[in-house]
């Protein structure tokens, strides 16, 4: 087996003392720019990576990000957008050797004081935060506490203090699939959204509003919300195919609606209506169901470089109340399956 290079390797090929490389490391301005630089050029040609347990013993920081594992919903499909995006982050944080500590909380006043314990412990420098809502209580704590995070998804309200997020433009995505659809000969295109609690949910919502074409009453019509559950978006379906001039086509706030609504689809002798869902979980390419993809990858970079910079491991404090905080809006894309569902201008509709 290969030796992996050590600190004293790098010396010897910079012609340099150990704590000299050692001050390249954790102390660059300290150290003169050539020599630094010919110590850089050391670890780049060795393929040195320091020893990141060392180095959290002599910075007393602990290069761990902690991130709320969500709770499993009924149909378990919705999750799976939340378990995919911790994956990435997980992976791409040990490519910076920093470190992901997953923990639980059933609600948010649990998941404040799960954090609280954590940084006080030292055992978590930052957080990431995932599913914001109306005036999202862990945001107004981890502000006034000026303890570091950033969250995936934005603040939904004016009173949520300003911070760090990373969101994807989900009223971009659900537009795009409706203007999709629209252009394969859908005249109605109808919606299933969630409840008007959800900050997500209204935002996806003003996408395929803004696409349909249909009036402020047809929109009432051709539209309904529901908790995201594979059964409700059955039923809430099953209601607007019922309607005396049904859609023509659906589009879904998630997977889980989206599903429901093909299993009416069928149950309502129209197997071939377009149905469109969001987040691409596993089980649309498993049934073959079209969706709005959101790109995780870049959502975990994201998260990160706002952490932490675009390459360093040390974590940036929160941005003050003159700061304007930097975030990032990312645009997903319409993965398109079973195109028999989506050739509406060559039938049709039924």
């Amino acid at each position: 087996m290969t030796r992996m290079p050590t600190i004293q390797d790098v010396a010897g090929l910079a012609h340099v003392s150990k704590q000299t490389v050692s001050n390249v490391i954790n102390s660059p301005s300290t150290v003169r720019e050539a020599t630094r630089s010919r110590v850089l050029a050391a670890i780049d040609e060795l393929g040195y990576r320091p020893h990141a347990s060392a180095r959290r013993l002599r910075t007393r920081k602990s290069s761990t990000i902690g991130v709320r594992l969500a709770p499993l919903p009924p149909d378990g499909i919705s999750s799976a957008i939340l378990d995919r995006f911790v994956r990435k982050l997980t992976e791409q944080a040990d490519a910076r050797d920093l470190r992901v500590m997953l923990f639980t909380a059933g609600d948010p006043v649990e998941e404040i004081d799960r954090i609280r314990r954590l940084h006080e412990g030292s055992d978590a420098d930052a957080f990431v935060l995932s599913a914001t809502e109306y005036g999202d209580p862990r945001i107004a704590w981890l502000v006034e506490q000026d303890i570091p995070f950033v969250s995936f998804g934005r603040p939904w309200d004016a009173k949520t203090p300003h911070h760090r997020w990373v969101d994807v433009d989900g009223r971009a995505g659900v537009g795009e699939a409706v203007r999709h659809l629209r252009a394969h000969g859908a005249q109605r295109v109808g919606w299933i959204g969630w409840t008007e609690t959800s900050g997500n949910g209204n935002e996806r919502r003003s996408g395929w509003e803004a696409e349909s074409g249909l009036s402020a009453t047809d929109q009432r019509t051709y539209s309904r919300r529901a908790p995201d559950d594979v059964t409700e978006g059955t039923r809430c379906a099953m209601e607007l195919l019922s309607l005396p001039e049904p859609p023509d086509a659906l589009v879904c706030a998630s997977d889980s609606l989206a599903l429901g609504a093909m299993t009416a689809a069928r149950m309502s002798g129209r197997p071939a209506l377009p149905v469109i869902g969001f987040d691409d979980t596993p089980i649309a390419a498993a049934v073959g169901l079209s969706s709005v993809e959101q790109p995780l990858d870049e959502v975990a970079a994201t998260a990160l470089a706002l952490l932490f910079g675009p390459e360093g491991d040390d974590v940036l404090p929160n941005p003050g109340d003159d700061e304007e905080p930097t975030n990032r809006l990312l645009a997903p894309r319409l993965v398109e399956r079973r195109p028999s569902h989506l050739q509406l201008d060559a039938t049709t509709g039924d």
